[in-house]
């Protein structure tokens, strides 16, 4: 297949591109832990705070508006994961999701009930859960095989039983970039009439989502990781809404869909940012959508261009991220983690250097104008499986569409300089 990526015309649209340090353009390379934001985002946040900043429901423009922007935010959000609109609900965060569907779950639940969590996960999807074992309930933890860096099937199969309640699962590592067959895990899970929970976090920021497809109950994404304000997305299927009694205000008007999963009225301004994430990613898949006629048979309107979108941004990304792994693994004292070559997984690249503390490499890619991270990620039980917490857990970059083989080459450069001793004096 021939692609050709325009990364350039990609790059103007982000204000944040523009940015140098010192005369160095910066190398976002930090997209892991969120993305930076396009104008048309921006300028919908902007615009709802100057024209229209109210709240719902008053019989003056702006107040009428506000219902009009959640609804286009939740079709948006829909079209993204491939669901009804009544099955969106928003939040602040993907944690505050996952701990306010833990609550309302657990209504449900009496001791020595059993939820399943893995080795994998961020805290996010796993902290909820396990702070249910204050009401007797009992969490099994799914073994992260080391080896293959994946997760281990027969052993999430072995701690599946009739007491099994809810399964918890990352789609894709935030430390590792492992990318699990979600589905495989589903499936084994409702064979026993356990609630799936799909923490799609890292996942959704470079590959297209089903929901219907994979048939999880839950799934959490959060926009700031794909180029829209922090705020936390989850879906739940219609079946899991109609029967739970959620925590809310109990006024009148939530009584269906997901709004009833909302606390109270949502950040209007950050669903017009929402809103737009999507629309851009929509944007991107109108202009590629002939480079992937096979894989969007059967789609249409804005759905289809936001799949063919963010499979324009995989088929651009995945090549770079090769050639980082490739160049790190050629350098002495290097040690590169995540699945084989050949596995599935995301454009994110983790190592360290033997030699080195992962903060003391971070801190030199920032002098270079490199931004990176280090440390754990709140995946920490899956640095602690890896045997690399006690030494800083490890360097993590990872790639987004504005990024450029030019940012690739400076890690390159300078991580050979580091490796040949070059900084032994850095911040002395």
């Amino acid at each position: 297949m021939s692609f050709k990526f325009d990364v350039e015309e990609v790059r103007r649209q982000f204000p944040a591109c523009s940015l140098e340090i010192d005369g160095i353009p910066i190398a976002y390379l930090d997209g892991p832990g969120g993305t930076q934001v396009p104008h048309q985002v921006l300028n919908a946040i902007t615009g709802y705070l100057i024209n229209d900043n109210a709240n719902e429901d008053g019989n003056f423009k702006a107040g009428l508006q506000a219902r009009n922007i959640e609804a286009s935010a939740r079709e948006a959000a829909a079209d993204f994961l491939g669901c009804e609109p009544e099955e969106i609900g928003f939040n602040c965060s993907s944690t505050q999701n996952c701990y306010n569907l833990a609550i309302n779950l657990s209504k449900e639940f009496k001791p020595g009930d059993e939820l399943i969590i893995t080795e994998i996960d961020h805290r996010c999807n796993s902290a909820p859960w396990k702070s249910l074992e204050r009401l007797g309930c009992i969490v099994k933890t799914v073994r992260l095989d080391t080896d293959t860096q994946q997760l281990d099937f027969q052993d999430f199969e072995s701690k599946l039983s009739e007491k099994t309640k809810v399964v918890a699962i990352n789609w894709a590592s935030n430390a590792l970039g492992t990318i699990t067959d979600v589905k495989k895990f589903i499936d084994a899970a409702h064979r026993y009439g356990a609630i799936t929970v799909v923490d799609a976090v890292h996942y959704a920021a470079h590959l297209p989502i089903d929901v219907k497809d994979i048939d999880t109950d839950a799934l959490l994404c959060s926009p700031y990781k794909w180029f829209g304000p922090h705020m936390g997305v989850i879906y739940l299927k219609k079946e899991i809404i109609a029967r739970l009694d959620f925590n809310n205000a109990k006024a009148d008007d939530i009584k269906e869909g997901a709004r009833k999963f909302h606390m109270g009225t949502p950040q209007y301004e950050q669903l017009c940012g929402i809103r737009e994430a999507v629309n851009f990613i929509a944007s991107l898949g109108e202009k590629y959508a002939d480079e992937f006629i096979d894989e969007l048979r059967g789609l249409d309107g804005r759905r289809k261009n936001i799949v063919a979108g963010m499979l324009a941004i995989d088929t651009y990304e995945a090549p770079l991220a090769e050639k980082l792994r490739k160049g790190l693994r050629r350098i002495e004292g290097v040690n590169v983690y995540g699945p084989a070559e050949g596995e599935p997984r995301t454009p994110t690249v983790v190592f360290t250097m033997d030699k080195y503390n992962p903060d003391f490499v971070t801190r030199i890619f920032g002098s270079k104008a490199i931004n990176s991270w280090n440390g754990d990620f709140y995946a920490v039980e899956a640095i602690e499986a890896m045997g690399l917490s006690e030494s800083g857990g490890v360097i993590r970059l990872g790639l987004a569409p504005y990024c450029t083989e030019a940012d690739i080459d400076r890690v390159l450069s300078t991580v050979n300089s580091i490796a040949a001793g070059e900084y032994n004096s850095f911040g002395e």
